[in-house]
Formats: structure tokens, C-alpha cells, sequence
């Protein structure tokens, strides 16, 4: 892939949207005060939406006692129910980026970054069983109802679980492997779409027709901002042959 001649906007991310870290040799992260403030807004707000969800929750489960069931309404609470229990689910995610849990607490660990998979089965896996078991709907209603409420439960759950989970300790590693790479500076570059940072704003991989604008920053606030979380490859190597070093062998030089 040939380097984009066409200059590209690089826009700089300021010092107080992301956080910091402590020396390499200490191999710790600490999240800065501007982002354990962000953090904990979005926590309140996830929160907050949470409960909103848990009661639109309580209202579906009190309308499967009403005679005749208004199937429309019922359907309509449960799409009420998934909207909110989504945003507390994105809301909690950004906040575990900015100010992230250490893994030495395993359970803790769990807890704070899959939150939202456990708040999703409680907005709906009780809605799920007592509408299956529900004397007072038909099977048509049921067949229709639980369907829905069953994917919605689905689309929650994943959207809740955090398959990549950042935490003090990776932040502190990713950090690391930049600073040694770049002589003990934490500056990396990414794009809105991309999925590694990158050592090199002329990387080929960043620095091509379709890219307009490129962002600048540390390692926390690609994670933070757009959770890129590997660094990329080609920028590895080419800066391992510049300190004189082996470049570790990709799929492509194979």
C-alpha cells in the first residue's frame, strides 16, 4: 500500500481528556483526576438509566396480570426497557476505559467490567420466564411476546459484555512496550476507523486515500476514545529496524 501524498489533518488530543501513567518501572496506572471525574459521570448516568430500565422492567411484569394483556403495550416497554438498559451498558463501558479496574481483584475485575451483562439478565430474563409461563396469554401472544423480549434480552447481554476488558494492568504494559520502542515517550497515532495505534503518522496503514484526519495522543487515550488497544505491526517493525533490532516476522514478510 503506497503512502498518501495528499497532507492529512492531525488533530492533538489535550492532556486533561486522558490519563496518566507512572514511570515504566514502576508498571502501574493511574487515572488521571480529569478522567476518574469523567468516569464517575458516566457511571451516575449509567446508573440512572439502569434503574430506568429495571422499572420499565416492573411496569411489563405488572401488565402480565392485567385481563385482557395489551399485547402492543407490553411490546412497547420491552423496546422502552432495551434502550435504556443499552445506553447504561455504553455509558458504564466508556467509564471503564477512562478510569479502568486492576485485575488483581478477580472478582471485582468481573463485576466492574461486565456490569452491564448481569444488569441486562436482571432487566429481562424475570420478564422472559413469566411471560413463557403467563396463564393469562394465549400461545400466539406468548410465541410473539417472549420472542421479542428473549432477543432483546440477547442484544442486551452482548452489548453489556465487555469481551476486551481494559484494566490497569494492560493500559500500563501497552504504555510500556510504546515508551521502550520510542525511547521513553508515550505519543502514538490513530484514526476514527482504525484499529491499532500507530509510532508513525506516515504509516501506510493510516496515511492513505480514504483517511482525512489523524489523531495524536498517549496510548490511555486511543483506548479511552476509541478503545484501539494493539499496536500496529508494520510501525513495530520498522521502528525495531531503526534501533537496530530484529523486527519480529508478520503473515505479510512471510
Amino acid at each position: 500500500m503506497e503512502n498518501d501524498k495528499t497532507p492529512k489533518k492531525i488533530t492533538k488530543i489535550t492532556p486533561d481528556a486522558a490519563s496518566t501513567t507512572e514511570t515504566t518501572t514502576t508498571k502501574t496506572f493511574v487515572a488521571s483526576d480529569e478522567s476518574k471525574g469523567k468516569a464517575k459521570t458516566f457511571r451516575l448516568l449509567a446508573i440512572v438509566s439502569w434503574i430506568v430500565a429495571i422499572g420499565v422492567e416492573i411496569v411489563a411484569i405488572r401488565q402480565l396480570k392485567a385481563v385482557p394483556i395489551n399485547t402492543n403495550w407490553l411490546i412497547g416497554l420491552i423496546v422502552v426497557d432495551l434502550i435504556f438498559a443499552i445506553i447504561g451498558s455504553v455509558l458504564w463501558k466508556k467509564s471503564n476505559r477512562l478510569d479502568p479496574a486492576s485485575e488483581k481483584d478477580k472478582t471485582k475485575f468481573f463485576i466492574q467490567n461486565q456490569l452491564g451483562l448481569i444488569i441486562s439478565i436482571i432487566a429481562f430474563l424475570p420478564l422472559v420466564i413469566l411471560i413463557f409461563t403467563n396463564k393469562n396469554m394465549t400461545g400466539k401472544q406468548k410465541g410473539l411476546v417472549g420472542s421479542i423480549a428473549t432477543v432483546a434480552l440477547v442484544i442486551a447481554g452482548v452489548v453489556g459484555t465487555d469481551f476486551n476488558p481494559p484494566s490497569q494492568e494492560k493500559y500500563a504494559e501497552q504504555t510500556q512496550q510504546v515508551e521502550v520502542l520510542m525511547d521513553g515517550v508515550n505519543h502514538v497515532y490513530w484514526t476514527k476507523s482504525g484499529k491499532s495505534y500507530h509510532l508513525y503518522s506516515d504509516c501506510s496503514y493510516i496515511n492513505s486515500a480514504r483517511t482525512s484526519e489523524i489523531f495524536e495522543g498517549t496510548v490511555a487515550q486511543a483506548r479511552e476514545l476509541k478503545n484501539i488497544t494493539d499496536l500496529c505491526d508494520r510501525c513495530e517493525n520498522r521502528r525495531l529496524k531503526e534501533k537496530g533490532e530484529a523486527p519480529q516476522e508478520t503473515p505479510e514478510a512471510q
